[in-house]
């Protein structure tokens, strides 16, 4: 099988098909290339999508990956950045070893193909022109045969005509030799002529064409062979990845299968435990009691006096919801939190408290490490004075010295509210009883009035006046610091360890050494309630040191 024996003749085939061959390999090359092109693009497109989700530094978004599912989230954007890069390598890969190198080759191709087909044109012109010899010198053997002819035939005529001289034959004669000479050498030349082009015509078409044709056989053959080699190159960059692809894939799969139900909801519990008892039953409010009393005043005082117990209970319920509502509202009130974070509910304290003395500890043994490790250059130097001046690191051993010392101090005062809080930290029955114990010292005049108000002016109870009244109790907002309240009686005293700015509503201002009446005890919330005189406000319980009376302990 071979194209200089089957297609001697095709000479134009061949070349539009050789170049149809061309352009299917700058097709695929084409091809490729908008394939890497979607491949980066698609590798680009995942990075985003990752980078988008990823949770921002130092924002309450990068808290919520402390959860299991968040965390198996995250590994998951990390690996889709794996996963990009894989389909970068692909990318690269085909630039590579399929289109740089298939371009490059393209080029050399088409020198090729023309230097073969530049041969074939240059021997196709040869025959050519062998072959318009060979008819010129036919024509010119044809032209002198007939003169030759014409010549004979005017010479026998002239020697035939008795009229004609003697000399007019002679060279009727001459000149028909001549012509007949010119006619043998005609078709001398014409017969060389001839074997010289059959010559070439034999080498044409069984020599030059098929060594040239066979030339662009085997080109296009291993053009053939080359895109061949480039699809499987094409599947194998493909291939190369997959198992990186299915590590990215595994991991995804691992870090799923790490989601702890159990745990988050127990990191749910820890993020946001107040360390506060549920409340209290509310006890039940007799308002049937002023029905039993009697018109006259004696009956009057005493069912007063026998409705204070009740009334009082009242009072103490009503003290019962006020750290859910009066201190929440109170802290919302302050602003930014208070150093001591005095402002949350115990457990979140203590757990802010004891960050705050994991990193100072850190930040302390950072700075001791960097003591350190000036100390042993300073021991350097004053071995190898020539490396350095010792001297000039006492300065900055001095300065992380005060640094150790006043991160120490800072520790020491976290470490001090910390052993506050979780020395204050009371067990469930414990706190359970001064739930049910809360606010026992408050006086009940508030409640006894309402109890008034419901009496029309002769002693006698009105429904009318038990509704309205019923109304403004439940109207009063919590907010109020109880203007009309008698004040509260004082449990004990206290004594400011430090200055306090009460710039906020409901808070007061201490100075430190400052000794004030304590009348409401710190109920988990982080503030005492204290009183100066007639101004009363709350102050952090970090800031005093409380001594409460034993007689109110034991109330």
């Amino acid at each position: 099988m071979s194209w200089g024996i089957e297609l001697w003749d095709q000479f134009d085939n061949l070349e539009k098909h050789t170049q149809w061959g061309i352009d299917i390999l700058e097709k695929y090359i084409k091809f490729v290339k908008e394939r890497t092109e979607i491949e980066l693009s698609y590798a680009k497109q995942l990075r985003n999508l990752a980078k988008k989700y990823q949770p921002k530094k130092n924002s309450k978004e990068e808290e919520e990956y402390r959860y299991t599912a968040c965390k198996a989230f995250l590994s998951t954007l990390n690996e889709m950045n794996d996963y990009a890069g894989q389909h970068e390598v692909i990318s690269e890969n085909m630039t590579s070893h399929i289109t740089v190198e298939l371009a490059r080759y393209v080029q050399e191709l088409k020198q090729e193909r023309k230097s073969y087909f530049h041969d074939g044109r240059k021997a196709q012109q040869h025959i050519e022109i062998c072959w318009k010899q060979l008819e010129s010198s036919k024509r010119r053997f044809e032209r002198d045969c007939k003169e030759a002819d014409r010549a004979q035939q005017y010479f026998e005529k002239m020697d035939a005509d008795i009229n004609v001289t003697k000399a007019d034959v002679e060279k009727a004669r001459q000149q028909a030799q001549v012509r007949h000479q010119m006619a043998e050498d005609s078709r001398a030349d014409y017969s060389s002529i001839l074997q010289k082009f059959n010559h070439e015509q034999h080498e044409y078409y069984h020599t030059h064409i098929p060594n040239i044709f066979q030339k662009i056989q085997e080109m296009e053959e291993r053009r053939i062979l080359r895109i061949g080699e480039s699809m499987k190159t094409y599947a194998e960059v493909d291939r190369q990845v997959i198992p990186i692809i299915g590590k990215c894939l595994d991991e995804i799969v691992k870090a799923a299968e790490s989601i702890d139900q159990k745990n988050d909801s127990q990191l749910v519990i820890e993020a946001y435990k107040s360390g506060f008892e549920p409340p209290g039953d509310i006890e039940f409010e007799d308002y049937t009691q002023p029905m039993k009393r009697t018109v006259s005043d004696n009956s009057l005082s005493n069912s007063r006096g026998e409705g204070k117990p009740e009334l009082k209970f009242g009072g103490k319920s009503k003290g019962k919801l006020w750290p859910f509502i009066k201190k929440n509202k109170l802290s919302l009130k302050l602003g930014a939190a208070p150093e001591d974070f005095s402002n949350l509910p115990p457990e979140q304290r203590r757990k802010k408290l004891q960050q705050k003395v994991d990193e100072l500890n850190k930040e302390i043994q950072k700075e001791m490490d960097q003591r350190d490790a000036i100390t042993k250059m300073k021991d350097v130097y004053l071995k190898n004075p020539q490396m350095g001046d010792p001297a000039s690191l006492d300065h900055k051993l001095t300065e992380v010295s005060q640094n150790i010392d006043k991160l120490r101090l800072e520790a020491q005062k976290f470490e001090a509210w910390l052993a506050e809080v979780e020395g204050r930290l009371p067990a469930r029955s414990d706190q359970a009883r001064r739930q049910s114990g809360m606010y026992e010292a408050q006086n009940p005049t508030t409640v006894n009035n309402c109890a008034q108000d419901r009496e029309s002016p002769d002693g006698s109870y009105t429904e009318e006046q038990s509704q309205e009244s019923e109304v403004k109790v439940l109207a009063t907002d919590f907010d109020d610091e109880f203007d009309d309240e008698e004040p509260l009686p004082a449990i004990g005293t206290c004594k400011a360890l430090y200055t306090f700015e009460g710039q906020n509503e409901g808070t007061i201002s201490v100075v430190e050494g400052e000794t004030l009446y304590v009348i409401e005890e710190d109920k988990g919330d982080g503030w005492t309630r204290i009183r100066r005189n007639e101004e009363e406000g709350y102050v952090p319980t970090s800031y005093v040191e409380v001594y409460l009376d034993k007689n109110a302990k034991d109330s």
